[in-house]
């Protein structure tokens, strides 16, 4: 399935991925709708493309989980119908387990996990009337193994791996596909806008996040796995490999990942 000249609406396309996507996307001739917590934001990232006429803006808080619907119905209205909704706003974590405030875990699973979930049911019953609506969610390598000072961003992340996978099953035979993206480090902000233990961002960055993938480049790995229609797919370094190591190798993976500690 290419995706040129399709409706595609992105979250989190204020930065990062979800920025490096829009301009993908937008070189593909697709309409575009953006999304993030920042409308001026949206409108910088909508007048750096070519022709901001094709995109619109809609902004966005996964926290405000009622206000779902309404603003699907705003999405529609823009181009008539969406085909494929990317699903990458979110939010990540650093602080360990017995210093992190409950308060913390439930903001986590509030945005990265509800707040997902929340859009794409709202959105199900239009792509269910069309026959035809693709769900692109990023996760992350850490919705399939564990790492230390992540254990809530790891929680919400395996749970949409849960959700997507069923949504998957009862829905193809709609013509609704589904597909997982779990990249894993990335040159964005995620390090500095992660929360600590009583919630603020940690600030600083990190070396692995300096050090990872250019969001351009996953941004066209993603669309190749979407033309591609496919279940699941693992975008990074070396850090990949902590997939396969799971499943044959747990042990070892968990000696690796405790003598890298990457914070």
């Amino acid at each position: 399935m290419s995706l040129k000249n399709k409706v595609v609406w992105v979250t989190g396309a204020s930065s990062g991925i979800g920025e490096a996507l829009v301009y993908a996307l937008h070189g593909y001739g697709c309409r575009l709708i953006i999304s993030s917590r920042s409308a001026e934001a949206l409108e910088r990232v909508k007048h750096n493309c070519d022709k901001p006429e094709q995109v619109q803006i809609i902004p966005l808080d996964l926290a405000d989980h009622h206000a779902m619907q309404s603003k699907v119905d705003a999405a529609i209205s823009f181009f008539g119908k969406i085909d494929v909704l990317i699903n990458n706003a979110g939010i990540s974590q650093r602080s360990l387990i017995r210093e992190t405030d409950f308060a913390v875990y439930k903001k986590l699973m509030d945005i990265n996990y509800l707040g997902t979930i929340a859009l794409s049911k709202a959105l199900l019953n239009h792509f269910i009337d069309h026959s035809s609506g693709h769900f692109v969610t990023v996760t992350s390598l850490m919705g399939k193994f564990g790492s230390p000072y992540r254990s809530g961003y790891c929680g919400a992340k395996h749970a949409l791996h849960g959700f997507f996978d069923v949504m998957r099953m009862e829905h193809e035979k709609d013509g609704v596909a589904v597909t997982l993206v779990c990249p894993g480090f990335v040159r964005t902000n995620v390090a500095k806008n992660a929360l600590t233990g009583d919630g603020s961002k940690q600030i600083t960055d990190d070396e692995a996040t300096q050090n990872g993938l250019a969001p351009n480049l996953v941004a066209k790995k993603i669309i190749k796995a979407v033309e591609q229609r496919k279940f699941e797919t693992y975008i990074g370094g070396k850090e990949v490999q902590g997939i396969y190591m799971k499943r044959f190798f747990p042990k070892l993976l968990h000696r690796l990942v405790l003598r890298s500690q990457v914070r």
